[in-house]
């Protein structure tokens, strides 16, 4: 008898700590709140209301749309309650490679060469995916051959995807040139940011 009442005492004691805790307020009916890109990234709102502007650039950080403009951050459980089937609607985000090459020329370098079957990858993992591969080179040399080096590299991409466009449903394939830069440089610079050929995948 005694052995049994020394075990009942915690038990007793952790039953009444669990019925004084506090459980964390529900989350409001209406709020917003700020989630992670596909990436993992974060970015920043800043909400302004009748109560008070708040800053959110944390994950899941929220705040409410009535009431004081005080953070929160909402639960993972509450937010797949509240907005899991709508999350779930949501078209897949684009994802963009971006494949470089050496001076002068369509041969691209190892490093990016490794991207390709993860390209293939990402286009498999779509329903119905569609492909665009654009050519674009830095500022050396004339408009004219860059625009001619910038397809060529497009194109030698485009070979080196076969499989992935075979699978898409659409391919763009095009040239930019030395137009819209990555790296804003002066004429006659090498840039090899510049150098490249980027692959969206949507």
């Amino acid at each position: 008898m005694p052995l049994r009442a020394r075990t009942l005492v915690p038990a007793l004691l952790a039953a009444m700590l669990a019925g004084c805790a506090t459980p964390p307020p529900p989350a409001p009916h209406a709020y917003v709140v700020l989630l992670e890109n596909a990436d993992g990234s974060v970015g920043k709102v800043v909400y302004s209301g009748p109560q008070g502007v708040a800053q959110l650039d944390q994950p899941r950080e929220a705040v409410a749309l009535r009431g004081p403009a005080q953070t929160f951050v909402l639960d993972a459980a509450q937010l797949q309650r509240d907005a899991g089937a709508a999350l779930a609607a949501q078209p897949v985000a684009p994802r963009t490679f971006e494949l470089y090459f050496d001076v002068g020329n369509a041969q691209i370098t190892k490093a990016s060469e490794a991207l390709l079957p993860e390209i293939l990858q990402e286009v498999r993992s779509r329903a119905v995916p569609e492909l665009a591969i654009i050519g674009h080179t830095d500022t050396v040399g004339s408009a004219e051959q860059n625009a001619t080096l910038s397809l060529r590299r497009a194109e030698q991409v485009a070979e080196l995807l076969k499989e992935a466009r075979a699978a898409a449903t659409h391919v763009e394939i095009a040239s930019h040139g030395e137009h819209n830069l990555l790296i804003s440089t002066p004429d006659e610079t090498a840039e090899p940011r510049n150098r490249r050929v980027e692959v969206t995948v949507r």
